[in-house]
């Protein structure tokens, strides 16, 4: 298992952003991934408009997981209404 980082955008709508963390969790913990740590970023501008929207509510994860099942949750989070985007990163040791 690998340790990675995941950055996720959520919208500012508090019931959006509950539902898309919820599905963030229940998805990560479907794909065998260990949530290590959990970092609410707060509010910020996003660099461009995505989908009409100029700001998100940041969250990132600190997770170990198979690299194998990275594709699938790639997958998982792009059919996700309630992303506006995600960034997975590799953490070197």
């Amino acid at each position: 298992m690998r340790q990675y980082e995941l950055t996720v955008i959520f919208p500012l709508e508090e019931d959006l952003y509950k539902a898309g963390r919820e599905l963030v969790q229940a998805d990560l913990a479907h794909h065998g991934a260990q949530i290590e740590k959990t970092e609410e970023m707060g509010d910020r501008d996003l660099a461009y408009p995505i989908n009409k929207k100029t700001r998100g509510r940041y969250t990132l994860y600190t997770i170990k997981l198979d690299p194998a099942q990275l594709v699938a949750l790639e997958r998982a989070f792009k059919l996700n209404n309630n992303i506006i985007r995600h960034l997975f990163v590799k953490v070197e040791e």
